[in-house]
């Protein structure tokens, strides 16, 4: 739906907001409109009409109503950190930015449960944690940015979920506003609650589709101790498979995650963080585990030797203080900023462990035989499966271009997500840059029912239009 549909013009629009939050809290400068109308996406330029920011669930619900009676489109924003374009505001919709709902309350030490606004930033909600002595364990690059909001409506993952799981595993109740303009509160923080349809999960992972999450319960867990990172060089991808398994096998891993050389060497190159080691290799693993005593470090070198014997290592490092694990970490964790400058064309794919070395050496035949003269940079949380392509634009190459040429390239690896019976997207949403592959993943009747889900919650389509699935 666009602005043109509706039936208030724009300054009837902005004064009907300012009447429900305050004039102070509707911005329609130039500034705003392109901060708020995208996220980290780069195809679609953002065109919203107005960003609206909203301090309480009743502001929310008084926007949705308002919405409906007046057929205009909303599009939810958080961190707008996400890589699928399901942030993005392009056909001039009204932006509700959730930045002012950012407190944290009601935290439980017995239940270890914590009350948070949808905008609390992630990195917020691990300090707060941690001041009471206990974890928020889903982690991210993104975390000094990325809202809670956010991380629910695309169930983010991370670097930890091989341990801990995704978003989903640590939300125990929702405060949300259905696209009708009812206010729900799912599941009320319960541990066992077995009666019937639990619509907590349809919020979760649904993009602002169904309704905007407004407030969430989280739950904590005990912080891990001593953790130490193994970064360990790899002759060829077959052996990263053989050390994950070893290394899962004999030790409780908190993170398992691996990038290709291609991508350290751009990394390093940035000089802020030196190579783990003088060795080269195709393939880089970097582990974290709880060395709570001498023997697990014991047993990780142990572990590391059988690695070296059977020719699955040629070189590997262990740190020795936080600051040498946090420097480790940032070999892995600056790759997407690192590479931002070429505009990378981003696949965030899914398969289960044991099918990922055959998948993987399928896409990258294709993509290397198909367009030799382009960069491809691999890193992702192997240990649970889900791998990031990225492909770098030639300098001497358009971005419409590129663009294009990675649509067909996205066809061909989506063939291959289908034959292996994967996900399109693992952890960043499907937005509108894999809606139209959707297909690939989910059957024709899922999409129907997903669709009649999508028309019981928002009959009039305006909670996110145009992302997810489309209503024709």
């Amino acid at each position: 739906m666009t602005q043109s549909q509706t039936s208030l013009n724009q300054i009837e629009l902005e004064n009907q907001l300012k009447a429900i939050v305050g004039d102070d809290k509707v911005k329609t400068d130039a500034d705003s409109l392109e901060t708020f109308g995208k996220d980290w996406t780069k195809i679609f330029p953002p065109n919203p009409s107005v960003i609206v920011f909203p301090k309480t669930t009743e502001q929310v619900q008084a926007i949705v109503q308002l919405a409906n009676k007046h057929q205009i489109s909303l599009v939810p924003s958080g961190g707008r950190t996400g890589l699928s374009a399901g942030a993005v505001a392009a056909n001039k919709e009204v932006v509700v930015a959730f930045d002012y709902m950012n407190g944290i309350s009601g935290f439980n030490a017995m239940d270890k449960t914590v009350r948070c606004g949808a905008g609390v930033i992630t990195e917020q909600l691990q300090n707060y944690a941690e001041e009471q002595g206990l974890f928020y364990p889903v982690d991210f690059a993104s975390a000094g940015s990325s809202q809670i909001g956010g991380n629910i409506g695309t169930n983010a993952g991370g670097i930890k979920v091989i341990r801990y799981g995704m978003t989903r595993d640590w939300v125990a109740g929702l405060t949300v506003v259905t696209g009708k303009g009812d206010i729900l509160e799912l599941n009320k923080d319960l541990v066992k609650n077995n009666t019937g349809y639990d619509m907590r999960q349809l919020f979760i992972g649904g993009e602002g589709t169904l309704g905007f999450v407004t407030e969430a319960t989280m739950r904590l867990t005990r912080p891990a101790k001593n953790l130490t990172v193994l970064v360990l060089g790899v002759p060829e991808f077959e052996a990263i498979m053989n050390v994950l398994n070893t290394f899962q096998t004999n030790l409780d891993l908190t993170a398992f995650e691996f990038f290709s050389d291609k991508a350290m060497r751009k990394v390093v190159a940035r000089g802020d963080v030196p190579p783990p080691f003088e060795t080269e290799a195709e393939y880089y693993a970097l582990l974290e585990f709880e060395a709570e005593t001498d023997g697990h470090i014991d047993q990780a070198m142990s572990l590391f030797e059988t690695c070296v014997e059977e020719g699955w290592v040629l070189d590997g490092v262990m740190s020795q203080s936080e600051t040498q694990a946090q420097n480790l970490w940032r070999l892995r964790e600056d790759i997407s900023e690192t590479i931002a400058e070429w505009t990378p064309y981003k696949n965030d794919i899914s398969v289960v462990v044991s099918k990922v070395p055959p998948f993987l050496n399928e896409i990258e035949e294709i993509v290397t035989r198909e367009y030799p003269s382009f960069e491809i940079i691999w890193f992702g949380h192997i240990g649970d499966g889900n791998l990031h392509l990225n492909i770098l634009k030639p300098d001497d190459l358009a971005k419409e271009v590129f663009f294009e040429q990675c649509a067909k390239v996205s066809t061909w690896v989506f063939e291959i997500v289908e034959k292996y019976q994967g996900s399109v997207s693992a952890e960043h949403g499907v937005g509108m840059t894999k809606k139209p592959y959707l297909e690939y993943t989910r059957s024709a009747a899922e999409i129907g029912y997903m669709r009649a889900v999508k028309a019981a919650f928002d009959p009039n389509n305006i909670m996110n239009p145009g992302k997810l699935i489309d209503m024709e």
